[in-house]
């Protein structure tokens, strides 16, 4: 899961960014609203955590423009102790949730977690395709029952192909959701190939399916069709 911060404070962005990615999340931050608005003009992010009182910007026209632009984002408002009305403009503009400062990251974490479950996983706690069991909560994967030796990458490939299940994917927008600003410094994309070859190599060792198809020219399909 791919998440962007956009907090001016620069030890709480610092603390948000680490405890996350320890989390399994894939993050990027953005210190200030240009930055944020130049990020979210490029690449699309599964859940925006938004501190909507920046010193170069409003974040509510932030809000606004991850609506306009990719309605699917979840987003969390940050908001200052007394800010009631931004708080309730920013739901009336679409955000998931608020969170209120100062507060415990164990807690932002559970908030982006269940904006995710509503948003991707329809509030369940498993995802089921077929002989195949993803557990976001702990990232798991059980095929026939048995429990999958994944790396991080590799569970969250077969995540984002699961949530775009019948979708064709091209490899730009894998290594984009994936490796996100890394994405930059990769010469090509051929190392996909491998981690999609590992996948697929340990889903078949645990008698299932392959599920994981081709488009030559374009990228991969996940289908049982």
């Amino acid at each position: 899961m791919k998440i962007l911060i956009v907090e001016d404070e620069p030890q709480l962005l610092e603390s948000i960014d680490s405890f996350l990615k320890n989390e399994g999340f894939l993050c990027e931050i953005a210190p200030s609203y240009f930055n944020a608005e130049d990020k979210l003009i490029s690449y699309d992010y599964d859940v925006v955590i938004l501190d909507i009182t920046l010193p170069d910007g409003n974040g509510l026209d932030l809000l606004k423009l991850i609506k306009n632009n990719n309605a699917s984002t979840g987003v969390l408002i940050v908001s200052a102790k007394n800010s009631l009305d931004d708080k309730l403009t920013g739901l009336d503009l679409g955000a998931d949730d608020y969170i209120t400062k100062p507060f415990h990251l164990s807690e932002l974490n559970s908030r982006v977690n269940a904006i995710i479950r509503r948003r991707n996983f329809k509030g369940e706690e498993e995802i089921i395709f077929n002989e195949i069991t993803l557990i976001p909560s702990a990232k798991e994967v059980k095929v026939n029952g048995n429990l999958l030796d994944l790396t991080k990458k590799e569970y969250a490939l077969l995540l984002y192909f699961v949530i775009n299940k019948n979708r064709v994917l091209t490899k730009e927008a894998i290594v984009e959701h994936l490796w996100g600003d890394n994405m930059d410094m990769a010469d090509n994309f051929d190392f996909i190939y491998s981690h999609i070859k590992n996948v697929r190599r340990k889903i078949e060792a645990n008698k299932g399916k392959n599920y994981l198809k081709t488009v030559y020219g374009i990228g991969y399909k996940y289908t049982d069709t």
